[in-house]
């Protein structure tokens, strides 16, 4: 009996002391970001775009953001570590690797300066606003419950992918896709089939239906930010018309194959009425969104003198969130089955991708006036691509600004910015490629993540990584090309 157990104790010994060391390198990986981030703020000499990586040294340096995307990619398909990816924890180990790796580049082959300079860009600047919109979105949209008698028909699942296209545009894609992806899911619970349907969702509300407002998706608020007049996106219609119509038929002919081979029996017609609990949620909703509208730390709020404070819009989001954690009935919640794993996993991935992408984008920057792009096609699909691995906001910033700098002629309609011109055709094309190629990877926008894990709590099984992006070029590139002619 003694031998027995003394032959169990260091079995269960080494996972504990397994957890141990993954809690201790977790928080001092975290620690050694947050030390740079302060190195950042008291020495702002170093500019982060002083030295320009060249040959095999930004290879390097671009070398974790490559590695970070390959773990996200094969984790979940590889036998011995699928179960151990599904831990948030493990996930953000993953993550944070990446990062410090990102980081070790900078400070052997830079400076300090530099490296924390790129630390707080990638988290004050970009990492922070993206995850507290994504949160406080998430969390007041969870308490929205809509109940319908839909059932899950092609029709009917046709009728909520068109809803949330249109939404989209006017709530933004991840209030859109938050709000909607549970109705879509209880309406199919009954289907054997149902994963490709979240994966058109991804298409439809995640990406493209954010098209014609700078609300709709995070580049185009970008575009308005540098002088886009706010109604131009409008202008996008036609192409945001033929994406959209386009892969909906596809959806819709997809789906009546599917409901021929299902294995289940459809459910009887539902009685239930179509109903909303939860609606005050649309008031903090309407708030959030007028905070990212208003409120900039780089411009003075509208009809003001005043200029914003870092973090006010954030703090306006959050105490949105917090009204709505604090009005809205835990039953609905619990009815919704809101849980906070998807936005953890977001945030626990995400940061690695913002640290590590620092150096790509840095690289694109000063490379890309050198690219030799001077059509709107070519603007169009070296932004999409791109967007689709990178953030697509930094990306459309990056080729807006390539845009600006081809020569202006009389045969081009010029759209003023609030420094210089650009090229209608190439502005289009730079929007386009950057909101619909989102599309192209889980990565590509943030709310495909979200929608993927909530879709896969509640029993659907998602494509992979790869899979996923097999079926967005073969469903998704025809219709870009299609849109191209539009282009120009």
């Amino acid at each position: 009996m003694n031998q027995n157990s003394e032959q169990t104790i260091p079995s269960m010994r080494t996972p504990k002391r397994r957890e141990r060391f993954l809690y201790a390198y977790l928080i001092a990986g975290t620690m050694v970001l947050l030390s740079l981030l302060v190195t950042a703020v008291l020495s702002r000499s170093d500019d982060p775009h002083a030295i320009v990586p060249q040959s095999l040294a930004w290879m390097l340096g671009a070398a974790p953001f490559a590695l970070l995307l390959l773990a996200i990619a094969t984790l979940p398909l590889l036998k011995s570590t699928a179960h151990w990816w599904e831990s948030n924890t493990h996930r953000y180990a993953v993550s944070l690797t990446a990062a410090l790796l990102a980081v070790a580049y900078g400070l052997f082959n830079d400076s300090v300066g530099i490296a924390a300079t790129r630390v707080e860009h990638a988290v004050v600047g970009e990492y922070v606003p993206f995850i507290v919109l994504l949160l406080s979105l998430f969390v007041v949209a969870g308490g929205i419950r809509i109940t319908t008698p839909l059932r899950g028909t092609p029709s009917h699942n046709a009728l909520i992918l068109t809803a949330g296209t249109l939404a989209a545009s006017f709530f933004g894609t991840t209030g859109a896709a938050m709000i909607l992806i549970r109705p879509l899911l209880v309406s199919n619970a009954h289907r054997t089939h149902r994963a490709h349907t979240v994966v058109f969702f991804i298409f439809l509300v995640c990406n493209c239906g954010g098209t014609l407002l700078p609300i709709g998706d995070p580049p185009l608020f970008m575009g308005y930010l540098k002088g886009v007049p706010f109604f131009w996106t409008l202008t996008l219609w036609r192409e945001w018309l033929a994406v959209s119509a386009v892969v909906l038929a596809v959806y819709i002919a997809i789906d009546m194959w599917f409901v021929r081979r299902e294995t289940r029996s459809a459910p009887p017609s539902s009685s239930e009425p179509f109903r909303i609990e939860g609606g005050l949620n649309f008031l903090w909703l309407f708030g959030i969104l007028a905070a990212v509208v208003m409120v900039d730390p780089s411009r003075d709020i509208p009809g003001t003198s005043i200029r914003p404070f870092l973090y006010l819009r954030e703090l306006l989001m959050l105490g949105c969130m917090a009204l709505s954690l604090r009005c809205t009935r835990k039953a609905t919640r619990e009815a919704n089955q809101f849980s906070w794993g998807a936005i953890i996993e977001v945030a626990a991935i995400f940061i690695g991708i913002f640290v590590s992408m620092q150096v790509p984008l840095e690289v694109l920057r000063e490379s890309g006036p050198a690219l030799g792009l001077t059509q709107a096609s070519h603007f169009f699909w070296t932004t999409g691509f791109l967007s689709s691995v990178l953030d697509n906001a930094p990306t459309y910033i990056v080729f807006l600004e390539v845009a600006k700098t081809l020569p202006l002629d009389a045969t081009h309609t010029m759209i003023p910015l609030t420094e210089g011109f650009v090229r209608e055709d190439l502005l289009t094309a730079v929007s386009l490629g950057a909101v619909f190629m989102g599309a192209l990877t889980y990565i590509g926008n943030g709310p495909n993540f979200m929608v993927r894990s909530i879709a896969e709590s509640s029993g659907t099984r998602m494509p992979g990584f790869f899979s996923y992006a097999i079926w967005a070029c073969v469903i998704l590139i025809p219709s870009f090309l299609f849109a191209s002619l539009f282009i120009g």
